[in-house]
Order: structure tokens, then sequence, then C-alpha cells
């Protein structure tokens, strides 16, 4: 039988030298492995993953607490709105407060630029309703975040209620509406009258009178609710802080987590860049790692509602907010 030839070359390698290859690679996944794990806090720290984030809902022209829309200049105005959601007796005509053709029905509310409108809602009908402010002239999507009570989804029940708020941040017609598909058409709409805004609240001068605050940084084991002191839902989480215009205010935080946190006072909760008064503690770019602590002292601004936050992106919407009042 004739040998066949082969003109191509075979290659072979040794035991040893696939040893060696498999050592290799196995230390580049343990060296990689150690990298990772040891910036663990790093990791945890980033935002949230996009579907977590409402400030995109309704895009940057519709006011409110959108992403983006950057800070307003509050004029301390607080409007309070009382709505009722009620229905005829055949169920075809829906509306607030009043039926259509009735005193006081869908009644419409005026403000300025930067006031606060506070809606406290109450399902005094017989089917399920939920709440939000928009500025589109038909539908009941691109809510404007903060102001929904409820969703379409998870609807107030019968007897149930709910309080939301907008701060509006550009002139023009915004409407509140039932966001149940339908319900607007049936009649449930109002309208919200926004002017140019309004004079800004003036700060008051020094008044001598010192404050201090000292709040912890605390997260959840699973890291997925975040809080100062206690965690959302507990007694003593978040706690409200009421000063006067020109008391001098120190905050003292504590990083009693394992994540990365800064602190700041905000004029919109869903923007972290809008820190007033000079008030960071660190800052999402150089946070406080944890266990360690910082403090700031500053004089409080012109009268209205303000927000402090932790100022790492995402970790305001995870729970890291309260409420900080001036008057």
């Amino acid at each position: 039988m004739a040998q066949v030839e082969i003109n191509d070359p075979i290659y072979r390698t040794t035991p040893e030298r696939t040893t060696k290859m498999m050592v290799i690679m196995l230390g580049i996944c343990i060296a990689g492995g150690g990298i990772f794990f040891g910036m663990w806090d790093y990791w945890i720290s980033m935002p949230p993953p996009a579907g977590l984030l409402t400030g995109d809902v309704g895009g940057d022209d519709h006011g409110g607490s959108d992403k983006g829309s950057g800070a307003v200049t509050l004029t301390g105005v607080e409007i309070n709105s009382a709505l009722s959601f009620i229905e005829s007796s055949d169920f075809r005509v829906l509306a607030f407060n009043a039926l259509p053709g009735e005193e006081g029905a869908n009644p419409t509310i005026n403000a300025n630029v930067g006031d606060k409108i506070i809606f406290d809602v109450v399902n005094d009908g017989k089917s399920f309703h939920a709440f939000g402010v928009t500025k589109d002239t038909e539908g009941f999507s691109n809510l404007i975040p903060g102001s929904e009570v409820a969703s379409m989804n998870e609807p107030l029940k019968p007897g149930e209620s709910g309080v939301s708020e907008f701060i509006p941040t550009e002139p023009g017609t915004y409407y509140y509406i039932c966001t149940v598909p339908g319900h607007r058409m049936q009649g449930m709409v109002g309208e919200i009258v926004v002017t140019g805004a309004g004079a800004p609240a003036a700060a008051a001068p020094p008044t001598g009178v010192s404050h201090d605050f000292t709040f912890d940084f605390v997260e959840s084991d699973d890291f997925r609710t975040l809080g100062f002191d206690k965690l959302p839902g507990e007694d003593g989480a978040n706690p409200e802080i009421r000063v006067n215009s020109g008391d001098e205010i120190t905050v003292t935080t504590v990083n009693a987590g394992k994540s990365f946190h800064a602190f700041g006072v905000v004029s919109n909760p869903d923007d972290f860049t809008s820190v007033v008064f000079d008030s960071e503690i660190a800052a999402a770019t150089n946070p406080l790692k944890p266990g360690e602590s910082g403090s700031v002292t500053f004089l409080a601004g012109a009268p209205g509602t303000y927000y402090y936050i932790c100022t790492v992106p995402g970790h305001a919407l995870q729970g890291m907010q309260g409420t900080f009042i001036v008057e």
C-alpha cells in the first residue's frame, strides 16, 4: 500500500506546557475576581438600573420633579388642594369633588412657578381610581414623578386616600387626572394654570439661633432600602427638620453602612446636583467611606420646603431623603 504524504505540519504541545497555560489562566481569573470583590462597595454604590428610575417619564418639558428639569427657586407658597373621586349613579360620568354642571366640579388650580401644590385625594366612589398630573392634553401617560397617588395597576379602592405634591418648574397648563384608562375621558380631569415665577422668598438675616443635627447613613441587608438613622417605615427614619430662615445649622453625618455616602440639602430630591446653602458633606465623586463621618455648618436660606438626601446617585430614590423645612 502506498504511503500518503502529508504536507501540512501537525502542531503538538506537551502536558507541561498545557499545565502551565491553565495555571496562568487560573491566576488571571483569581486576580480579576479579587479586584472585582475588592471594589464591591464601589459597584453597589452605582445608580439602580434604568427600570427603577422614574425621573425620565414625561420628558424635560413637564416641570415638577422630572430629571434634568434642574433646580427651581421655591416661593415658599404651599397650595393645598382636597380632591374627591366621585361618580354618577350609572357610572357614565366621573369627576372630582362634584359632577360636571354642579358647583365645585373639577376646580381649576392657579399657581406660580416654584409653588408647592399638595394634593389630598380620596376615593369617594364605588370603583377604583388613581391620580396624577400631566402636561398632555389627553391620555393618561407622561405623569410627572411625585404627583402620583396609586396607579392604574394598584389603584385606590373605595374609601382609600393618598397625598402627593407637584412643584411646577415652568409656566403653562397642566392637568390633574384619574390615571385609570378611560376615566379622564369620562370627566375626571381638572386644570392647573401655572404663571411666571412669583417673587421668591428672601432669606432672613442671621438670627443667632443654632441647631445641631446628627444623622447615620443606614442600609438594609440586601442594600435595596436606605435611610437616615432608621430604614423607611421604622420609627425615627428620615426625621423632619424644621428651622427658621437665618438660623445656623450644623449637620454631622456618620456612615454606619457598608457602601459610600454623601450629604446635601437640595431643592429637588430627584436632582442630586440641586444642593443649596453650601450644605454638602463629601460628594458623589468623593463620598464618605464606611465608618467615616463629616460635618458642615451653614445658614438656612429662603423659606420653603427643601430636602436632605444622600447625594450619591440613586440613593435618595432608595429611601435616603428627608424633609428640610425653612420657615
